[in-house]
Parts: C-alpha cells; sequence; structure tokens
C-alpha cells in the first residue's frame, strides 16, 4: 500500500525552514560587525537558529508521515542529532566568519554543513524505535545527501551576502524561501530513500497511522519556542542594549560620536541648512590634572546634564570626545546658532560643586552652517572645529563663527606645519637678540635671545604663529635645544669683546616632561665653553599647570649650576602668585599688558603691589613693552627699574648687536638710544 503525508504537518515543516533561514540571515548581519564577546554572542546565537530551525524542520517532516507499526523515538541519539546539526553550522559560520576569505574556506564551511545536516537526518532516522529493520536505496540517499550540500552552500553565501544588511527586504526574504525549500527537498528525499523491512519480511511503505510520539512533539515545540525567543531575543539586545552601548556616551547618557556619524548618514543628501555647534571646555586638562580622573568624569557627567535642557525636536546635543561636544541644529540661521551659543555658554559657566570642591569652568563654541547637499559633512565638523579653535584663541568664554578667512588661516597653518620640519633641516631659523636696560645703574642688563624664521615663499613668519605649532608637534624641543646651543655660542662671542652680559632664552614647559633639560643645559654650556652665570633661562606661569613638584626640583637643579632663571609674561591670567615663593626663580618679567595701561590707576597700583611682593621676595623686576619716555617715568616711579621695549633697542643680530653696544658704552642715554633706533 502506498504511503501518504499529512500535507498541512508537511507545510509546517516548510513554514519552520523558512523562518528559521530568515532569522539564520538576519542575526548573520551582527555577526561580522561585531567584536569580541559580543561577535562570539551573535555567532552562538546564529549557528543555534540555523541548527535548530533545520533539526525542527526534520522531526516535524516525520509528523508528517506514520508507519502501521508502533514508533518511538531514542532522546539521546534526537540529541545526538540535533548537536550535529548546531555544531555543523557553528563551525561553518566561524570559518567564514573574517571580512576576508576565500573560495576554499567558502568550500571547508559549506562541506561541514552539509555534512552535519547529513548527519542530523539520518541520526535522527536512527532515534526510530520500531519492530522493523531500515535500509536506504543507494541513489536517492546520494541525492539526499548532495541536495544538503548545495544548501549548505546557499546558506553560506547568502550568509556572506547579508552579512552588511542589517535591515530585512524582500531579497532576504525571497533568499529565506529558497533555502528553507531546498533543506525541505534534502529532507523529503531522505525520507524518500528509507526502506522498513518488519519481522515477516514484507516491505511497507509510508502509511497513514493515528499513532504520536508526544516526546518527539513537545520536543519539537519547545524547540521552535526556543528558536523564537533567542530570535526575538537576539532583536531586543540588538535594538535596546547593543544600540545603547554603540550609540549612547557611558559618562553622560547623552548620544556619542556613532550617533552624530549616524544622522548625517541619514540626511545626506538633504539641502535643509545645519547649524553645527561645536563646544570645547576651557582648562578642562588642568582640573583633570589636579584634581583627578575622577573627578573630570564627574564635571564632564554635570556638563552633560545642563546641555540636556537645550535638547528638543530639531536640536540635539552629541559627546564627540574627553571635553568635546557637539549639537547639530536642522533647519538653522546664524541667528538662532549665536542664541544657543549664547545660552550654552552662560549655563556652563555657572559654578559646579562636586564632591566638596567649586569648580568654575567656561567653553569655547565654533559655529559653522551649511547644508549636507551642498558639502560633505566632514567639512562642516572641520570648520566648526577651526571656529572653536579661533575663539580659544581670541580669549575663550565666547564663541566665533566660521568665515572662508578662517579657512584661509586655517590652510596656511597647514602649509607652515608641513615646513616647520624642513626649516629646522634647512637652517630657515636664525636668532635676534633685544637689550635689557637698567635705568638706575644707566647700564646693559642683558640680552634676550628671539627665534624667527625666514620662510623661502611667505617671508618672515611671526612667532605667534609657528610657535604654538611647534609645541602641538612635539618640534619645540630640537628647535629650543638649537637656539639654546646658538644664543650661547653667541654670548661666548661678546665675552670674548668684553661684554659681560647674560643671554635669556625661552623654555617651552615640553622641555620639561622628559626630564632630560638638566643634562642638555651642561651639554651646552660644555660645547659653547659658557660659564653658566652667563645663561638665563624664561619660563611661563602656565608651567603651574602641570607637574609643579617636578619642575621645582628641575628647576634647583639647573639653578646649582649658577644658571638664572626667571618668569615670563608674569600677571597675564595664571595664579601662580601662591607658589612664587616655591618656584626657584630670579626675576620677573611684567607682561606689556601692563605697560600698555600704565595710565590706568589701577594697573599701576596692581605692578607696584608686584614690584612689593618682589622685593620682599629678592626677585628682580623687568618691565617689557617699554616704548617712550612716559612709561619709564611711571615704572620708575612704581619702583621698576629694568626694562626691555624698542624705546631702547629692537630685536637685532649678534653684529648688529655689538654695534649697539658700542654706541652705548660711553653715553647710555635714553636720547642717545632713541636716536640710534631712528637712524
Amino acid at each position: 500500500m502506498e504511503g501518504s503525508y499529512n500535507y498541512y504537518i508537511v507545510a509546517l515543516s516548510v513554514l519552520i525552514a523558512i523562518f528559521a533561514s530568515f532569522s539564520a540571515l538576519n542575526i548573520a548581519a551582527k555577526i561580522s560587525h561585531s567584536k569580541g564577546k559580543t561577535r562570539f554572542f551573535w555567532l552562538l546565537s546564529g549557528a543555534f537558529v540555523m541548527g535548530t530551525g533545520v533539526w525542527s524542520m526534520h522531526f516535524v517532516g516525520m509528523l508528517a508521515f506514520h508507519l502501521h507499526a508502533g514508533v518511538k523515538y531514542d532522546a539521546l541519539l534526537t540529541i545526538v542529532s540535533m548537536s550535529a546539526s548546531i555544531i555543523s553550522s557553528f563551525i561553518a559560520f566561524y570559518i567564514t566568519m573574517p571580512k576576508s576569505i576565500n573560495w576554499l574556506k567558502i568550500a571547508i564551511g559549506g562541506f561541514i554543513m552539509g555534512s552535519g545536516i547529513v548527519a542530523m537526518h539520518y541520526i535522527g532516522m536512527e532515534a526510530m524505535i520500531m519492530n522493523a529493520r531500515l535500509t536506504y536505496d543507494p541513489t536517492l540517499w546520494g541525492l539526499s545527501a548532495i541536495i544538503a550540500l548545495v544548501a549548505s552552500y546557499a546558506a553560506l553565501l547568502l550568509f556572506l551576502r547579508f552579512r552588511n544588511q542589517s535591515s530585512s527586504s524582500m531579497l532576504k526574504w525571497l533568499s529565506s524561501i529558497i533555502m528553507g525549500f531546498a533543506i525541505c527537498g534534502m529532507h523529503y528525499t531522505g525520507m524518500k530513500a528509507a526502506r522498513f523491512y518488519f519481522e515477516d519480511g514484507m516491505t511497507m511503505n509510508h502509511t497513514s497511522s493515528g499513532s504520536v510520539d508526544f516526546f518527539l512533539l513537545y520536543g519539537v515545540t519547545i524547540t521552535i519556542f526556543i528558536i523564537l525567543m533567542v530570535s526575538w531575543g537576539a532583536m531586543l539586545f540588538d535594538r535596546h542594549v547593543l544600540a545603547k552601548m554603540a550609540y549612547e556616551d557611558s559618562i553622560t547618557g547623552l548620544p556619542n560620536r556613532n550617533a552624530m556619524n549616524r544622522f548625517f548618514d541619514t540626511h545626506m543628501g538633504s539641502d535643509s541648512p545645519i547649524g553645527v555647534l561645536f563646544l570645547d571646555l576651557d582648562r578642562f586638562k588642568a582640573i583633570n590634572d589636579t584634581l583627578g580622573h575622577n573627578i573630570g568624569d564627574l564635571l564632564v557627567h554635570e556638563v552633560g546634564a545642563r546641555l540636556r535642557q537645550f535638547i528638543h525636536g530639531d536640536q540635539q546635543a552629541y559627546r564627540i570626545g574627553g571635553d568635546e561636544f557637539l549639537f547639530i541644529v536642522e533647519r538653522c540661521d546664524l541667528e538662532r546658532a549665536e542664541q544657543l551659543a549664547n545660552q550654552i555658554l552662560q549655563s556652563i559657566k555657572k559654578v559646579y560643586r562636586i564632591e566638596g570642591n567649586e569648580l568654575y569652568i567656561t567653553g569655547s563654541i565654533g559655529i559653522s552652517i551649511g547644508s549636507i547637499d551642498e558639502s560633505d559633512h566632514l567639512f562642516l565638523l572641520k570648520t566648526a572645529d577651526t571656529a572653536m579653535y579661533k575663539a580659544k584663541g581670541l580669549g575663550k568664554n565666547q564663541y566665533c563663527v566660521y568665515t572662508d578667512e578662517m579657512g584661509v588661516q586655517e590652510i596656511r597653518k597647514m602649509e607652515l606645519e608641513k615646513d616647520l620640519q624642513r626649516a629646522l633641516e634647512h637652517n630657515e631659523f636664525f636668532i635676534v637678540y633685544q637689550p635689557k636696560w637698567n635705568v638706575k645703574t644707566n647700564q646693559l642688563f642683558g640680552f634676550e635671545a628671539l627665534l624667527r624664521w625666514q620662510h623661502p615663499r611667505l617671508g618672515v613668519v611671526s612667532p605667534s604663529e609657528f610657535i604654538p605649532i611647534a609645541e602641538e608637534t612635539g618640534l619645540i624641543i630640537p628647535m629650543t635645544r638649537w637656539t639654546l646651543e646658538q644664543a650661547c655660542h653667541q654670548c661666548r662671542v661678546w665675552n670674548a669683546r668684553g661684554i659681560d652680559q647674560p643671554v635669556s632664552v625661552n623654555l617651552s614647559v615640553r622641555l620639561f616632561q622628559p626630564d632630560i633639560l638638566l643634562e642638555w643645559i651642561q651639554n651646552v654650556l660644555e660645547e659653547a665653553g659658557l660659564d653658566p652665570h652667563y645663561l638665563e633661562l624664561e619660563i611661563t606661569e602656565s608651567m603651574v599647570f602641570y607637574d609643579v613638584n617636578d619642575i621645582i626640583h628641575q628647576l634647583e637643579n639647573i639653578r646649582k649650576l649658577g644658571v638664572r632663571v626667571s618668569m615670563d609674561d608674569f600677571g597675564t591670567g595664571y595664579s601662580s602668585i601662591g607658589l612664587l615663593d616655591r618656584m626657584p626663580i630670579d626675576a620677573l618679567k611684567l607682561d606689556r599688558l601692563f605697560t600698555n595701561d600704565l595710565d590706568t590707576p589701577g594697573k599701576r597700583a596692581i605692578i607696584h603691589a608686584i614690584i612689593l611682593m618682589a622685593e620682599r621676595l629678592h626677585l628682580d623686576v623687568i618691565a617689557e613693552g617699554v616704548e617712550n619716555e612716559e612709561h619709564i617715568e611711571f615704572l620708575t616711579q612704581l619702583g621698576c627699574y629694568v626694562m626691555q621695549g624698542y624705546f631702547y633697542g629692537k630685536p637685532m643680530n649678534g653684529e648688529e648687536m655689538i654695534t649697539w653696544i658700542e654706541g652705548h658704552n660711553e653715553t647710555g642715554s635714553h636720547q642717545a638710544a632713541a636716536t640710534s633706533i631712528d637712524e
């Protein structure tokens, strides 16, 4: 008698195969985009869904036909058959997981998966417990194995095809249907190959029976339920957990750089004006270094909380770096961007109370407005970044709108940065010297060595342009070494001609970090044959924001050599007064900012207080920027007698300085100095 199938159950088996295929393809898209433990999670999930899906389809298919005899299933062999399917899928997915694979790996992976499916099917057949002997038609058995291999290769190729697509599509559903029918084709071809010989020797074809193996039914039901749970759980994990990890900043809870990139990708091609506000916190590094990273993180968290009040509708904030934030404003014009920038700055500068610390911080904002359609979003970010640095350069705690002029300046900066290394190699730097004059003794008080750059195309480049670039790139270290060597050799030449005056050289804080400054100075002095008391090093107040104890220790060792140390640009915004009694220095240099406002009573009172403080600490005071007799008169009345500026002498090269000195050896009068400059 011919056997028959329950076609409703057959249809169910096909649907299971299609659903399992779709779920596996969906998970495949996550594997190659993940890393570490997350990648292993997706790999295991994909192999489990694929393996159990094929297994479930097989045993649902087994329920679709019955024998006249009673049939049970061996639990151990049934579990082994499922394991074979899952393990082979895992190995195949693992082999083909790398982004760059060759056809050999695909061939091996497909063979392993196909072999696993064949093993799963025929181990599952062996799990049948009945009063019959089971054999197979060799031709149909071979055909079922071929179909299993073809289905496996199709599965892997589709896996590779869809692993770069995270969303579902009609093409993915069509591919799942093809895979489902291929897997079902293998199963029913294998079933057709089966021959059952009962004890009376009679061959039994597949015939209908009403008996149901509840173990198999429950096992398949539970497995399908687990497949659904794994698939839905994976989607929920992806949407809520991984998405949060990938697109949300862990400290502030704001969207991160990935979320920002996703916004630009989503709005690519839009011609609506976009406003980009690039916010960078001022002096954040000082707080982070002095109070610790824990306080720094808490401060960033508080800043993020304040920025949340400005998030609404078409206005979103992102944290894109350590102390860097970004606002993207859709349908934005200049007036709206400037209004938002002002509100942000006002909010940020309010006091922060964090673990007993009362902190004040400000921000600098760069604004760029454009459309993503007209320009690459990276251009908007770059121009906003440029404007932000311009705001910092203008004094911080303000915003700046990007202009084409800034773009020209940025290009010039990039060109200078590129040429700076070559300048050192090609001897494009030169040194000029500016005299210091003691009006009380009417004598020369020394020289300051000033570095200059003769660019072959741009001419003389201002130190205010190339020194910050050298600081950023680290070239300031070899440049300062060269300046020290040249200044010491020049001073030795002056000594030989009877000019016994010290020369001062500016030092960057970068030179204290390698802890080799003392050795440098010893070597330079030795090579030049110069006594240490002829060298003076000028440091800046900004050094108090670094490792002060280490800097003090290094300066103490340097002074033990006999080298003088002075603090340059004193009073320009850094609070170092509390450290003056600890700092091993010999002199304070008043910034020209004070000299320019000497007619202001308040400024004169500050200078007088600084001079009195310096006298108590036995420090010399040198005023910079002295340009007329009125400056000299005011400073002398306040008790400052050592001065430096164009009134006494402009920066000159070594030979010009000798001529200038010879002209001042006799008189040293103010008028003679002014006449010399006029000439």
